[in-house]
């Protein structure tokens, strides 16, 4: 797996006129080599496949990273990192634009002096989009942690407990099912707070008639996933069942609309306009996706500005449209899908239709 990566890295390289690239965002250093450190840079040119590191990491790294020389630093990351450039007489180097510190740019440029140019600025990230089987695998187990979480917490949610005790029995469940961490900081959003797409959970108390929403995600091996949904504590009143079922009607059409060759903006688009057709297109102002892996929000994006311009089998986006009423309440309800050969497949298994608890 990591072979066949290096390959397209080198083949990208190539493409781009580098003689070596150098890694240092920390999930790509994971991608291209199996370590899973931190302070660490990894080297790249045609011909080998360098990882520098210090003292804590050097037996960490050559057990998780075989096919890589490791290169002990002491007296500095980016200064072991010129040596090795000039000994094997790069010239011109690609680094991650979107990742290295402008500060460590100029310190390094200044090490490597005349005999070598940071002059190509590469995205590594889009080397990622598409999934392998290992990848799929990871992200459907994590997804499974997801929805046993959920399982355990419609039975957990009554009126009078917090918002944080919901929010610390998710992410315990999912510990105690695998999970490595947290895939992000965990929402719970009650009541009016329902209105806040990102509403971190706080010591808020749950009301009978309040709907809850629960934006949450594992991580399996590196992988995350995302998962949003909405409760009613109690009886739903009528006006509530309608708006949930608007929200559900236009999840439910935006799964349907992930396929190979649809754009992000077409998907965002169409479902936008389901919302606006039923009266709530201006109560949902974030984009309709975005996908993930390594890290919890990765290119491509379901949503207005999107890259997009086709899907492809083994990507992974989110669905998540939302309304979200002021000083009111908020549904979201949010799927991880997998692209297929001819459609879109809900990683995500937990039930959708209103849940009254």
């Amino acid at each position: 797996m990591i072979a066949e990566r290096l390959a397209r890295l080198r083949d990208f390289l190539r493409e781009k006129g580098a003689d070596a690239v150098v890694v240092n965002k920390e999930v790509n250093l994971h991608y291209f080599s199996g370590f899973r450190g931190d302070d660490t840079l990894l080297l790249i040119s045609k011909d080998d496949a360098l990882l520098v590191t210090d003292s804590r990491y050097t037996e960490q790294a050559a057990q998780q990273a075989p096919l890589f020389e490791v290169v002990e630093q002491k007296d500095g990351l980016f200064a072991r990192a010129a040596a090795c450039v000039k000994a094997r007489g790069c010239k011109k180097l690609a680094f991650e634009g979107n990742a290295m510190l402008y500060d460590s740019f100029v310190k390094f440029g200044a090490l490597l002096g005349s005999d070598a140019a940071l002059g190509v600025s590469v995205h590594l990230d889009d080397l990622r989009q598409i999934k392998e089987t290992e990848e799929i695998a990871a992200m459907k187990k994590a997804a499974e942690i997801g929805d046993e979480a959920f399982l355990d917490i419609v039975k957990f949610i009554r009126p009078g407990i917090s918002e944080r005790e919901v929010a610390a029995r998710l992410e315990g469940t999912m510990r105690a099912l695998g999970s490595e961490r947290p895939a992000f900081t965990t929402i719970v959003a009650s009541g009016a707070r329902g209105s806040l797409p990102h509403g971190i959970a706080t010591e808020k108390l749950i009301v009978s008639g309040e709907f809850v929403t629960m934006d949450y995600g594992a991580v399996y091996e590196g992988y995350h996933s995302d998962m949003t949904r909405t409760v009613c504590v109690g009886r739903a009143s009528d006006e509530q069942r309608a708006l949930y079922r608007t929200v559900l009607d236009a999840q439910k059409l935006g799964v349907s609309l992930v396929k190979p060759g649809a754009s992000g903006r077409e998907i965002d688009a169409l479902v936008r306009q389901r919302l606006t057709d039923a009266g709530y297109g201006e109560y949902f102002g974030h984009g309709l996706g975005h996908s993930l892996g390594l890290e919890i929000h990765e290119e491509p994006r379901l949503s207005k500005k999107s890259d997009c311009e086709s899907l492809l089998p083994n990507m992974i986006v989110t669905v998540e449209p939302g309304v979200y009423l002021p000083e009111k309440c908020g549904i979201r309800i949010e799927d991880t899908v997998l692209v297929t050969e001819t459609d879109g497949v809900p990683l995500t298994k937990s039930g959708k239709e209103l849940m009254e608890i």
